[in-house]
């Protein structure tokens, strides 16, 4: 039952975009505290909530049983309270080629909590910019996840391009209440590296043009294209892959209209180039996404490369929900520590 009577979160997202209102969804669900956002990412070219937050916020109520006011295309301002966590059979689609990998990022803390195991079936993009591709979560996100005790699980059934989408992932999560603090501020050695292209519905050519542009770049011995199975729509990105003995990391860059297939592939090679010289073990993205999971934890740390705009804000959010005090310090050549207490 909703407690309408608990006193809201209060959250500015002026400064912020979607992940502010994702980390909200998933705070307010695992702590029972409902939460107002104004100015819903205010400093968007198009502020406001598009469909796939939207998507967030209805998935939110569902699997929790919640309620929200102000969940409608375009909104500025949200309410939400949470109910009470079912784990069950969910199905989710965004209807654009909106993240499915966002959208389970916004559910899985919280179905780590619930009253029992759940699976997912997500329909929407899977390989677009700006959002982590579906290799990223499989092999970067949920490892850390897997050594901080929890039982999760993601399929590709079917990859969605960008812009028109049509992709889908299932996903299986057992409850785990709570997971163990973790420390990563050494990567070890570097166990293998891989490049791969995949493409659909795009002349060959054009993917041997991103994987000859990245290997020139960054050399590396395990390079392919991967022809995707048939779907809707058409496209290409270029995943560059670098595993450690304590962590990983994942470049991604995508063809677009106006942007050469040397240019993808010279994009994704330089952004993993530049995580190996950083010697640092956590990338950028990376950093972004295991605050809420450490933040559960209640302590950990790890070291990382200069963060971007999205962890202070997110940092933000988490402090407003929860008894930690995250801090960030400066250490050797542009690394940053970041701990929490």
């Amino acid at each position: 039952m909703i407690d309408r009577t608990m006193k809201l979160v209060q959250l500015d997202g002026t400064e912020g975009g979607g992940q502010m209102l994702r980390t909200a969804l998933s705070l307010a669900m695992i702590t029972g505290q409902p939460f107002r956002m104004t100015n819903i990412r205010g400093r968007r070219p198009k502020p406001g909530l598009m469909r796939q937050h939207l998507t967030c916020v209805r998935a939110a109520c569902e699997i929790s049983e919640g309620t929200a006011d102000g969940a409608e295309i375009g909104s500025t301002d949200l309410v939400f309270r949470a109910g009470k966590l079912r784990g069950s059979s969910y199905q989710f689609a965004i209807g654009t080629a909106g993240s499915t990998g966002l959208l389970y990022q916004t559910l899985l803390p919280a179905l780590l909590h619930a009253d029992g195991p759940s699976t997912l079936r997500l329909e929407g993009g899977t390989h677009n910019p700006l959002a982590p591709p579906f290799e990223f979560l499989d092999r970067v996100f949920l490892p850390i996840l897997r050594r901080m005790g929890a039982e999760a699980t993601i399929s590709l059934i079917q990859s969605g391009f960008a812009p028109v989408g049509g992709g889908i992932i299932e996903c299986q999560i057992q409850p785990c209440p709570k997971l163990a603090p973790i420390d990563i501020h050494e990567r070890g050695e570097l166990i293998d590296m891989r490049l791969r292209v995949p493409t659909r519905n795009l002349p060959d050519s054009i993917a041997e043009r991103i994987l000859t542009a990245a290997l020139d770049q960054f050399p590396c011995d395990d390079a392919a294209v991967e022809t995707r199975e048939p779907g809707p729509g058409r496209g290409v990105c270029c995943l560059y892959q670098a595993t450690f003995a304590n962590a990983a990391e994942l470049s991604s860059s995508f063809g677009a209209m106006n942007v050469s297939a040397e240019r993808v592939g010279q994009c994704a090679a330089k952004a993993l180039a530049d995580f190996i010289g950083s010697n640092t073990p956590v990338g950028r993205h990376l950093a972004d996404q295991i605050l809420l999971p450490m933040a559960l934890a209640g302590s950990g740390g790890f070291t990382t490369m200069v963060p971007g705009g999205h962890v202070p804000t997110n940092i933000d959010v988490i402090e407003k929900f929860l008894p930690v005090k995250f801090r960030i310090e400066p250490t050797d050549r542009g690394k940053r520590i970041i701990t929490l207490s």
